[in-house]
């Protein structure tokens, strides 16, 4: 079956109330999506947490009258004739097959390859992380995770400490560990990245030098090297958090930056860190730099 994705432009205020709209038109499934780049935090117990920009987006069977729902959209008060929208189609596909089948191994600087635990690796002697993202973010084709593991094969990482703050599938935690790092201490708000972390972790033979932690749990330690592959909003918002597991000498690596956000970051880390010259991936940046030792 194919199947048609309407998306259409809201304010928190009115995106629920549009989602009830499109279900009551047909729609098999309603999802919201964040139209910006802003954190959504844990809501309270019967809230409902949406972004201040956000996407509704509805999922219709190929074969409805989408012109005739559209122009009943188009009827209500809350959208009006020229409310902004967009008609996609989407094929009906195994999805899962469909992004297996295109997620190859990759080569990051000079030693490091990410490949997918299904697949052959292309230089056995290279440092191969063997990658299972399951539920998990991160499988190093985004730029931002990229930019990190690229700046990972650069360093000399014998024997260091390291943090991975928003570790996700655990894919820097595991490049750094696989590139010779002591330990690695990873956080992250989902259990389920905790959960990819260490089977991934398991899946390269270092799951004993690799510890996780949900932020509540975290320790309190200070490391040589700290990444942390968010977005700018916690970035900003953690600041402190984030630079008091810098040892003073320690590298700092932040990304999940967009290009035009990298201005604010620099100045707000410039306070503790001697800052490197930023890098751009398309839209994406990465920060680093070494803590000022006083």
């Amino acid at each position: 079956m194919a199947w048609l994705q309407l998306r259409i432009n809201a304010t928190a205020e009115h995106a629920e109330s549009i989602g009830t709209m499109l279900s009551a038109n047909g729609a098999q499934a309603v999802t919201f999506v964040d139209a910006k780049d802003t954190p959504v935090y844990e809501p309270k117990p019967g809230e409902t947490m949406l972004w201040p920009d956000t996407q509704v987006v509805g999922l219709f069977d190929a074969s409805d009258d989408m012109p005739s729902i559209i122009a009943r959209l188009a009827q209500s008060k809350l959208l009006g004739n020229n409310f902004t929208h967009k008609l996609d189609p989407l094929e009906d596909k195994d999805w899962e097959r469909e992004w297996m089948d295109n997620f190859h191994p990759m080569q990051f600087g000079e030693r490091l390859w990410i490949c997918p635990s299904w697949r052959e690796v292309p230089d056995p002697g290279a440092v191969n992380v063997m990658l299972d993202p399951g539920l998990a973010f991160g499988t190093g084709t985004h730029p931002t995770t990229s930019l990190c593991l690229r700046w990972l094969d650069g360093l000399s990482l014998t024997g260091k400490q390291v943090v991975d703050f928003g570790c996700g599938s655990g894919i820097l935690a595991l490049a750094a560990l696989k590139l010779g790092a002591g330990h690695v201490t990873g956080i992250d708000i989902d259990p389920q990245a905790l959960q990819a972390s260490q089977e991934n972790a398991r899946r390269n033979d270092v799951a004993d030098r690799l510890s996780v932690y949900l932020p509540d749990d975290q320790p309190s330690l200070q490391a040589d090297v700290v990444m942390a592959n968010i977005l700018s909003g916690p970035l900003l918002e953690l600041q402190d958090v984030i630079t008091a597991y810098c040892k003073p000498g320690g590298k700092l690596v932040l990304s999940g930056i967009l290009a035009e956000q990298v201005a604010r970051i620099e100045a707000a880390y410039a306070r503790d860190f001697d800052l490197d010259t930023s890098a751009i991936d398309g839209d994406w940046a990465r920060v680093s730099g070494v803590r000022k030792l006083a």
